[in-house]
This record gives C-alpha cells, sequence and structure tokens, in this order.
C-alpha cells in the first residue's frame, strides 16, 4: 500500500510506502498533491468512556456492539484508544474489564483499535467536588491486590491506572503499578503538596484531564493544581472541547507543561450523538446542545461529561489559536502514543502503519479522509 500527501509538519509532499502493517519507507512524493490533504500519524486517546451511544462502563447484553465505538472513532482519525473503567465496586469493574478483553477477543477490528485498558477509580478522593461524578460508596484506598485481579482479567491490558495520591496506601500501591508496568495518573485529588510530590517519586508520572475533577474554589496556594503544575516529571491530560477549560487556561498550561501536554477526549456516550434531551443510566436527564455541550438539563451550568472526539479537540486549538496545526496534531497523536510506549517509531521507516489523511478546510476543521491501522485501510472517505 502507498499513502501520499503533505506531511502534517511542514506540507513537504511525501510517499509512504506500507508493507506488512510496517513503514518500509517514507519518501519524497514527486506528484502535484492537493495543498489541503495532509498526511500524519493518527490519533491516540487514551480516555474513552464511551462513544456513539455505546458505553464501557455498562454491562451490553450482547457485547459485540461495543465494537462499534471503534468504528465510530477510526471515522474520526482515532487509531488507538483505551477503553476506560470509572469508579465502581470491583466485582462490576471485573465484569466490564473481562467484557472488553471479550469483545478485543472476537472482534478483529476492536482489538486492533482497543491498545490498552484505563482505569479512573476508584482509588479517588471521596471529597465532593474532585470526585466528580463517580459514586462515592465506591470509592476506595488503593490496593495492589484488587490491581493485579484486574491485570490477570484484563490479560496484562491495563496500562494506566488514575488515583489520588492522599491516601496512606497510594505510594506503595504506585510502586508496584509502576514495577508491573502500569503507567500511574495523578487526578480526582484532595492532595496536599507532600502527597503529590511523594507520588512523584513513587513513580506518577501524569495529571488526567488536568484542571478538571476539581473543587470549584480553592485556596489560592497551596492547592493541588499548583503543586501538579510545578512538577515537570508530571505529563498532563486536557479536555479541549471549549466546555471543560476556557482557552486561557489552555494556554497556560501549555506554557508551563510544553510538549509533555496531552489531549484526551474522556468522551461519554453521548458523543458522536445528534444533538437533543437525553436520559442517561449516570447523569439522569442531560443535553447535548448543537454547539457539542453535554449538561444536565436542570442546569446548564453543570456539565454532564465530555461529548467530542479528539479530531473536535485538535480543530478546537487550531480555531482558536491555541496550537500550530504540528502541535495540535502531536497534543493528540505522538504525545499520548509516546507516553504510553515511550520507544515507538512514529511516522518513521520500521514503525507501524497508523496514519491518517485528512483535508484541512478554510476554517481550520480536520476532515478525515482515509484512517490506516497497522498497514489496513479501516476507514476511506472516498
Amino acid at each position: 500500500m502507498k499513502l501520499e500527501g503533505l506531511s502534517y509538519k511542514d506540507r513537504a509532499p511525501i510517499a509512504i510506502q506500507i508493507e506488512d502493517g510496517i513503514i518500509k519507507s517514507l519518501s519524497k512524493s514527486d506528484r502535484a498533491l492537493p495543498d489541503t490533504r495532509l498526511i500524519g500519524p493518527g490519533f491516540t486517546d487514551i480516555q474513552v468512556n464511551g462513544y456513539a451511544r455505546y458505553d464501557y462502563n455498562s454491562l451490553e447484553n450482547d457485547f459485540m456492539n461495543l465494537g462499534q465505538i471503534s468504528r465510530s472513532l477510526f471515522k474520526e482519525g482515532v487509531t488507538s484508544h483505551f477503553p476506560t473503567v470509572i469508579t465502581n465496586s470491583p466485582e462490576q469493574i471485573s465484569k466490564l474489564i473481562r467484557q472488553v478483553i471479550f469483545l478485543r477477543n472476537e472482534d478483529p477490528l476492536a482489538s486492533l483499535s482497543i491498545e490498552g485498558i484505563h482505569v479512573e477509580g476508584p482509588f479517588i478522593s471521596q471529597e465532593d467536588g474532585p470526585r466528580g461524578a463517580h459514586p462515592k460508596e465506591h470509592v476506595r484506598a488503593p490496593n495492589w491486590d484488587l490491581i493485579q485481579k484486574w491485570q490477570d482479567e484484563a490479560e496484562g491490558l491495563v496500562k494506566l491506572i488514575t488515583l489520588s495520591p492522599e491516601w496512606p496506601e497510594s505510594n506503595t500501591v504506585i510502586e508496584k503499578c509502576v514495577e508491573n508496568g502500569i503507567a500511574v495518573a495523578i487526578g480526582h485529588t484532595n492532595a496536599k503538596h507532600q502527597q503529590i510530590e511523594d507520588a512523584v517519586k513513587a513513580g506518577a508520572r501524569l495529571s488526567t484531564h488536568l484542571g478538571n475533577g476539581m473543587h470549584p474554589i480553592l485556596p489560592r496556594h497551596p492547592n493541588y493544581l499548583w503543586s501538579q503544575l510545578s512538577m515537570d516529571q508530571l505529563s498532563a491530560t486536557i479536555i479541549a472541547d471549549g466546555f471543560h477549560l476556557p482557552p486561557e487556561v489552555i494556554k497556560v498550561f501549555k506554557k508551563v507543561k510544553c510538549e509533555n501536554l496531552l489531549l484526551v477526549s474522556d468522551s461519554v456516550s453521548l458523543a458522536g450523538m445528534p444533538p437533543g434531551d437525553y436520559d442517561l443510566h449516570i447523569g439522569g436527564q442531560v443535553t447535548l446542545s448543537p454547539e457539542g455541550k453535554l449538561h444536565l438539563r436542570s442546569n446548564p451550568k453543570i456539565l454532564a461529561g465530555s461529548a467530542m472526539n479528539l479530531r473536535q479537540g485538535v480543530s478546537f486549538l487550531l480555531r482558536e489559536k491555541l496550537a500550530n496545526l504540528p502541535e495540535a496534531w502531536e497534543m493528540a497523536s505522538i504525545r499520548p502514543e509516546r507516553f504510553i510506549n515511550p520507544q515507538e517509531l512514529i511516522m518513521e521507516s520500521g514503525g507501524k502503519a497508523d496514519l491518517i489523511q485528512v483535508e484541512l478546510t478554510s476554517d481550520n476543521q480536520l476532515k478525515i479522509i482515509k484512517t490506516i491501522k497497522n498497514g489496513q485501510e479501516v476507514y476511506s472517505l472516498d
């Protein structure tokens, strides 16, 4: 297979030769190519709760239905994603993890797309505000035996855990996770500065959706937002949908975290659905606005999750002039992929062929033309 277009980095015309799922070569293309047809690495979303009306946090009568999430995300240029299982009872988390594994074992496209599982909770803060929408009755102290059990059930697919370091057990669990190849993120936390510092020393490397899952009002200093921003060892993910964080906050986060700032969608099941009123099993009566804001029907000021995907996040950064095209693209692709797989070759000879071809519209929107996963065409608009 041969893919041609302009490089997302510098608009140079390139030709990519693909064999056996691997990029065999990258070379200059001599063809006259449209100046809006770009090629770059596929997007990697390490936080997907659900999408297109399906939810990884619900047990399906037919688990194969969850394969529609991968197919819908391929259309948006997301070549890899992490199903994200949030706070629940240990037994329910086990069932939800096994459901993902059943899906990967039976659905070839889902197997291609799902490269890891993100367990977000239940080891988070019990405090209102930092806890967010996670059910308080299931919040508990970090427990390595539970994580081991879930990892066994996941056949080694748990790649990321989000927890709060405010628990006495946190650092021991963080160290065990790191020893066993599981990345640890700080999130939904009410931890003090020293607790966050100790968690970083124990091996925590990420802040989950920084700026969200917090008290609405914080002391000016010290607080857990400044603490996480101050630590160079912590990368951070953000939700760039125009609702979770205002542009000026993203500007500050970018200046502090630089190349260690990553995009996630944190999408829920209503992402990718038409605007309207909906009833959710978690969240109750909600409204999805034409602009993409998902909020409680009774109170438009209270968000009910994210209804965006990574392509929309990249487009938001471009539209608001918060990043140039190469930077915005890499925040959704190379940065999250390398966070999980530091040695991964991306858009290089010998690397896996996870690529997208896009049309850049006049209003800085990305229109996905083709998605290639492991050298296989999994979506084409043409």
